[in-house]
């Protein structure tokens, strides 16, 4: 004979055990919007400066989701759009925003001074960090994250030179897992999507 006071308990862990169920189901059926790989692949680890020049290593910031751009302060539009939507995404995100981490790299370390650098990110949201290093220290990144970074020079132009450069937002899990890419173009909503799911920790 099964007392009341069992059956209760049985009933309350198939119940909780049902709501586990129906969470992971939920979290296991999500589409991410932006590209992904078929496995899961650690992101290459890394350490620079920041512009206070203390250093930044990425596995330092396991626990937060990191998106990670790469551009330079002298880009006329890409850099700028990229970055405003990555400020929109954060003020979208809410309470959440505590879990993410925005990072920009520059690609341009001959005319990014930290303090460049540093005023330039700060005009889209005081918590991006901006990162700069030796070419040699910036080359190793751009490799081990596919980033092409190539000078264009512009001898008819009062800036001298660009910078042609990949322009995708990196998103690292708060695993330190390389989860998702981000082509430019992508709408905010869509990026907001899935920076949501990934800042909840369901995964």
């Amino acid at each position: 004979m099964v007392s009341f006071a069992s059956r209760r308990s049985l009933i309350l862990v198939v119940s909780i055990g049902t709501l586990i169920a129906i969470m992971l189901s939920s979290c296991s059926n999500y589409e991410f919007r932006g590209g992904t790989t078929e496995t899961l692949i650690e992101a290459p680890d890394f350490t620079l400066t920041d512009t206070n020049g203390e250093p930044f290593r990425l596995s330092d910031h396991r626990g937060k989701v990191v998106m990670m751009f790469f551009g330079f302060t002298n880009c006329p539009d890409i850099c700028p759009t990229s970055l405003g939507e990555m400020a929109a995404v954060k003020r979208q995100l809410g309470d959440k925003a505590e879990n993410i981490e925005m990072v920009f790299v520059t690609v341009d370390p001959e005319r990014d001074t930290p303090e460049r650098l540093g005023a330039y990110v700060n005009q889209f949201d005081e918590s991006i960090i901006g990162l700069h290093g030796t070419p040699e220290e910036l080359e190793a990144v751009f490799k081990s994250y596919g980033v092409q970074a190539t000078r264009r020079d512009l001898p008819d132009s009062a800036v001298g030179y660009v910078v042609d450069h990949t322009a995708s937002i990196y998103t690292i899990d708060r695993d330190g897992m390389w989860r998702v890419v981000f082509p430019f173009g992508m709408s905010v909503e869509d990026i907001h999507s899935d920076i949501e799911y990934l800042a909840g920790g369901w995964f």
